[in-house]
């Protein structure tokens, strides 16, 4: 058996923050620290937070007044805002800088009086916080074909931004639908999809053709691991979204097969460790990391607890 564990992987520098947000803000000020919706897609950290006194709600009417509440990487709209405001909650907001971005695109273009179109999946935290910050304005599509549809009163002004986890070959389909349709459409100075999701894709893309089998250790909530798998088949490959080493189907397994291992943006080295010692365990493997970027950076802790 031989395993290719392809870097990068694993936690992106906006989960990371996230996570140490909610541990920094339990050390400061004790449990319970509220946190609304999970931190992040992966219930793995969401358990372990819990352990540790974190309380995650979906609901403001779960909090207590006065509580400490932290807003997740995927950001919210300004409603939730002003409800934490009414509440005197103490908010943490540990939105990621990248999600962050895209809130401002939307709020910019729409106080220019763009019609704003938003790639990405309806439903989503992410999307979600982002159209509270300009829901007159923004029309959500998903795919090519969703750009026929759409109703604009103003041609001449429409914009385009995009969740941050989106798989990018998908995207660039959509945008240049819109761009066919829209010749004069605006969109970002810089692409909306994050770093961290974009080296994960361009590291499937480079090493699954060497593969028999991929595995993309994510929760299936997670939107850019589960990109990582349809990547994956997308290129001929058997691929699957595994949570942790217990998914793992022995059959999916033959000898002398070719396995890659990546992990979403999510998830800790930990469990990807436990996919490896799994192999492990049902027989002699080789193992090889295969790096073809390196990510260093670092986020800073929100300001209310940095």
């Amino acid at each position: 058996m031989r395993l290719i564990i392809a870097k990068p992987r694993g936690f992106c520098a906006g989960v990371d923050r996230a996570i140490r947000s909610v541990e920094r803000a339990l050390e400061r000020y004790g449990a319970p620290v509220y946190v609304l919706n999970n931190i992040v897609h992966n219930a793995h950290v969401v358990d372990e937070l819990r352990k540790k006194g974190a309380v995650f709600v979906r609901s403001f009417d779960d909090v207590p007044e006065g509580s400490h509440l932290l807003f997740s990487a995927h950001g919210v709209g300004p409603d939730r805002w002003a409800h934490a405001n009414r509440l005197q909650l103490r908010v943490i907001d540990a939105t990621c800088p990248l999600v962050e971005k895209v809130h401002n695109e939307a709020r910019r273009f729409a106080e220019k009086g763009f019609t704003v179109i938003m790639i990405g999946e309806p439903g989503h935290d992410e999307t979600v916080g982002t159209v509270g910050w300009a829901p007159d304005n923004i029309r959500i599509i998903q795919k090519p074909e969703d750009v026929a549809l759409l109703q604009i009163d103003n041609p001449e002004k429409v914009a385009y931004i995009t969740q941050t986890t989106l798989s990018v070959t998908d995207c660039q389909a959509v945008i240049e639908a819109l761009r066919a349709r829209f010749p004069e459409i605006q969109g970002p100075p810089r692409a909306d999809i994050c770093y961290a999701t974009s080296n994960r894709q361009a590291a499937v893309v480079q090493l699954a053709p060497e593969a028999d089998l991929v595995l993309v250790v994510g929760d299936p909530e997670s939107a850019n691991s589960t990109r990582l798998r349809d990547i994956a088949r997308a290129l001929g490959k058997e691929a699957h979204l595994i949570p942790d080493a217990a998914a793992i189907r022995p059959e999916w397994v033959a000898t002398g097969n070719t396995v890659l291992i990546t992990s979403g943006a999510s998830v800790p080295e930990r469990l990807v460790e436990d996919v490896v010692a799994w192999f492990q365990q049902h027989g002699p493997c080789e193992v090889e990391e295969r790096a073809l970027t390196q990510e260093d950076l670092e986020f800073r802790l929100p300001k209310e607890i940095a």
